[in-house]
């Protein structure tokens, strides 16, 4: 075979109007049409809105202080580039496949493969980092009715070993070990951990524990996925509606208790103090994109999607700056460095009442988002099914419940297994990982596809574009401003000088060196080809966030993608649809 040949077969495209002629064919059934505005804004929400406001705003607080507020704002505003692009797909396309499905038009089935291998890590592997949350707060939920009952003569104990990974519980007396051979002090939570696993029964030589609670939420979720999308958007809706009654509350009552002297000093660690959270302030926006992966569901997705993306932004960002404010205005932000800051403060007024409701909302709330998320992905791996990159089986839609029900399944199990094998802080990491690839591929297919006006070549009609600002003069910008700044930032981003040192190679500073070259490059590029601003910005600003990850977890991210290739290779690339035609 030609290697000309090769190529072309490898990163042959699909154009929109062979989309919509496989959806119009409906070969493994249709879904039902049944989202709206309201809906998809409320899917929305309960993606974004979820585990991340009820812990990691105490510790961006602890580091940036009041001034966190400020980077809200901005990382709204980063959200932005890649909402905005979302948003032009998912009108220009309005199918299932989300990042999958634009990639394919944009760069070909390669890429695409790879995008859909890797939102696996986003809605599966992700959804696996929220039944380990929604355990943590169930669990804080249910030992203070236990408390409670305690006083009513009711005493019952579930045993840890029960709620607890294996992961983690098995390696923590090494750690412990470590720890005091080089003479420091064990954590708490690691002490707690090795008790867990010294107090964990035995199977057959190997220590049994299980996260019962991470389970349990899966099956429930994955049940109601499987059941319908009304089912699941009227639970959604009523989780969202009951999430955001929560926080008006929180905010109502909290007012009372606010000193505005703890929102003096604004900024009290500098500007270096509020970026130091920029990685987890941003994580606590990632979810928008998955509304458009039931573009297939709704009443009218070319015009809705779009809509409910930049609202979903908008009423989130400002969510959190009230939230923010309330927080540090209630007590200072040295004591934020907590993992439930929002039930701390109350407990700190000795509000128990609101303590109770704060653990409630925070179940209800990382519930939602696994929902949403339990929805994602079946619909990712039907829209692969259909292109031949998967088994037809995934395609399939119930005829009963009209959803795809064996991808809902697998999904499910695809969770599950990394609750029972892996520890939290594991697959966090990985999910982060291929949910920011999955945002920086989106944002670069605008620069493939984009044209900046309301038609595009095959004639279908676009009902949104992303607003063309041009990059020539921006981005330079931009990239000179970071220049300025590299020898400010942390060791791991300044690249210059010897990489080699007493305590080894700096492995940490590769991935800034290919954000920078990258950066480079798209600034060259938008000189020379007058890029629009946003999609380039959102390529940078998603590139650096991976940076800020590691080079361990780009190694594993590798290892992940090398495994995807062969997958393709072997089963993929012989069964595609495309290449049939």
């Amino acid at each position: 075979m030609a290697k000309s040949t090769l190529f072309e077969r490898l990163f042959r495209k699909k154009t929109i109007a062979q989309i919509q002629q496989d959806l119009d064919v409906g070969e493994h059934g249709s879904l039902v049409k049944t989202l709206t505005l309201l809906d998809l804004t409320c899917f929305g929400i309960a993606a974004v809105i979820g585990a991340g406001i009820f812990s990691t705003i105490g510790t961006a607080s602890f580091d940036g202080g009041p001034a966190i507020s400020i980077l809200f704002v901005i990382t709204g505003f980063a959200c932005l580039f890649s909402a905005l692009c979302y948003a032009e797909f998912a009108s220009t396309i309005p199918v299932s496949g989300s990042a999958y499905t634009y990639s394919f038009t944009a760069f070909g089935e390669l890429i695409a493969w790879l995008i859909g291998w890797n939102l696996l890590m986003e809605y599966s592997i992700g959804n696996s980092v929220l039944a380990f949350a929604w355990s943590e707060y169930f669990m804080n939920l249910v030992d203070g009715m236990q408390t409670w009952l305690a006083g009513y003569g009711m005493n019952f104990k579930i045993p840890e070993w029960l709620y607890h990974d294996h992961f983690s519980c098995s390696r923590a007396p090494a750690e412990m070990a470590k720890i005091l051979r080089e003479g420091g002090v064990p954590s708490e939570s690691l002490k707690k951990l090795v008790e867990v696993w010294e107090g964990a029964p035995q199977f057959m030589g190997t220590r049994f524990l299980i996260d019962v609670p991470a389970l349990m939420i899966n099956f429930i979720i994955t049940t109601l996925v499987i059941l319908g999308i009304q089912e699941s958007k009227m639970v959604s809706n009523a989780m969202v509606f009951l999430k955001l009654g929560v926080i008006l509350l929180i905010v109502v009552v909290g007012v009372n208790y606010v000193q505005p002297k703890n929102w003096s000093p604004f900024a009290p660690n500098g500007l270096e103090g509020v970026f130091k959270g920029i990685a987890a302030v941003f994580f606590a926006y990632i979810g928008f994109d998955a509304i458009s992966t039931t573009a297939e569901e709704c009443r009218n997705a070319q015009r809705d999607i779009p809509r409910a993306t930049l609202l979903t932004l908008v009423l989130c960002t400002v969510i959190y700056i009230i939230l923010a404010f309330v927080l540090t205005g209630m007590v200072s932000y040295t004591e934020l460095n907590v993992q439930d800051p929002l039930a701390f403060v109350f407990s700190k007024y000795g509000v128990q009442s609101m303590v109770g409701i704060v653990s409630l909302s925070a179940v209800v709330a990382t519930a939602s988002v696994f929902l949403v998320f339990q929805l994602g992905q079946p619909r990712i791996f039907m829209s692969m099914a259909r292109d031949g990159l998967l088994p037809k089986k995934f395609a399939e839609v119930h005829p009963r419940f009209k959803t795809p029900a064996f991808s809902s399944l697998i999904t499910g199990l695809m969770v599950a297994l990394p609750t029972i094998f892996f520890s939290a802080q594991f697959v966090t990491d990985l999910a982060a990982i291929g949910t920011l690839f999955a945002f920086m591929l989106v944002s670069a297919g605008i620069l493939v596809v984009g044209r900046g006006n309301n038609t595009d070549h095959d004639g279908y009609r676009r009902g949104f574009c992303v607003p063309y600002i041009n990059g020539r003069w921006l981005i330079p910008v931009c990239f000179a401003i970071y220049t300025v700044l590299l020898p400010g930032l942390p060791a791991n981003h300044f690249f210059f000088g010897s990489w080699w040192t007493p305590e080894g190679f700096h492995y940490d500073r590769i991935p800034y060196l290919v954000f920078y070259a990258v950066f480079a490059g798209l600034t060259v590029a938008s000189i020379r080809f007058q890029w629009s601003a946003i999609p380039v910005l959102g390529i940078a600003v998603n590139l650096y966030l991976i940076a800020g990850l590691g080079a361990e977890n780009w190694a594993r991210f590798g290892i992940w993608c090398i495994i995807g290739l062969l997958v393709y290779g072997f089963y993929s690339y012989h069964h595609s649809a495309l290449r049939d035609r």
